[in-house]
């Protein structure tokens, strides 16, 4: 086996010294890449992303984000969006150096304050994938209302199987399981449950979107490295007049939109996601060695 097919999974500490599972994979010489997935997620969904970059002579992290995964949950069943920002602010210290961030919802969200509020955490180029500071509240809410839908487990795969096959009308149904069976656990009612913390999406009385879509909006501004969206055309988070604001605060963002996807946008057409991020990826690498060079 390769130095680039070799996975090896690896932990860090976040903040208050929380467990967070990783895997990393990539020659140990190359550019730093940190990929961080959406709520509700696992490390898992960036495996192909992770895959060809390694291939590419990345050096590719891939974070499950506390409460998700193999992770260790908030021990008070709080999860703020500053305690994401924060571990994101420890891995990084961890990895060393300013490494690419590629962050989907949650994972976007948390880069842009690490980022972008003091102590800003360095990077070299930030990809956001379907989401900025101002959120489509219906989209937001239809994701979260499955998440919280579908938090008491299912009685076996194809039940959970037809719960995604409702909640994704447009995806063909995968002819295996085994992708599904990757992101529950089974729990010990022998019943199947997803791999976070069903904290995570308790309602909050504390939570305003305006001084929250406020913050984030601020912090973008000073984050001070190239940025891509990826945007699915038919997101149900990122709506053209939330790109309008986002295209305000970051007039020198690069935009990649992926025709016929969704807030889910890798999933909806990978091989589309790939090439933008790949091509974005590896000029920001080439800009890196020539300032360096």
């Amino acid at each position: 086996m390769s130095e680039m097919d070799l996975v090896e999974r690896i932990s860090f500490r976040g903040h208050g010294g929380i467990a967070l599972a990783a895997d990393v994979r990539g020659p140990a010489a190359g550019r730093p890449v940190l990929l961080l997935h959406g709520g509700g997620q696992t490390r898992r969904a960036w495996d192909a992303t992770a895959d060809v970059l390694a291939k590419r002579g990345f050096r590719c992290t891939t974070l499950d984000l506390r409460g998700h995964g193999e992770s260790a949950w908030s021990p008070d069943g709080i999860y703020r969006l500053e305690l994401f920002a924060e571990d994101v602010r420890h891995v990084i210290s961890e990895i060393g150096g300013a490494p690419i961030l590629i962050g989907a919802s949650l994972g976007g969200l948390s880069s842009m304050l690490a980022c972008g509020e003091e102590p800003r955490a360095p990077l070299s180029a930030l990809v956001l994938v379907d989401i900025v500071p101002r959120l489509e509240r219906s989209g937001g809410d239809h994701v979260v209302g499955f998440m919280r839908g579908t938090k008491d487990g299912f009685d076996s795969l194809e039940q959970a199987a037809e719960a995604i096959a409702a909640y994704l009308p447009h995806r063909p149904r995968p002819r295996s399981l085994d992708g599904l069976a990757k992101n529950l656990r089974r729990g010990e009612d022998d019943r199947y449950y997803w791999r976070w913390d069903p904290a995570f999406v308790r309602p909050r009385d504390d939570w305003d979107p305006e001084a929250t879509n406020r913050r984030l909006s601020a912090a973008l501004q000073t984050v001070d490295a190239p940025i891509l969206l990826v945007r699915g055309t038919r997101s149900e988070v990122v709506s053209e007049e939330s790109l309008r604001d986002f295209k305000a605060l970051r007039p020198d963002a690069e935009i990649a939109e992926i025709a016929d996807a969704r807030h889910m946008v890798a999933g909806d057409d990978n091989d589309a996601f790939l090439t933008a991020i790949i091509a974005f990826v590896a000029r920001r690498a080439e800009a890196g060695e020539a300032r360096h060079g």
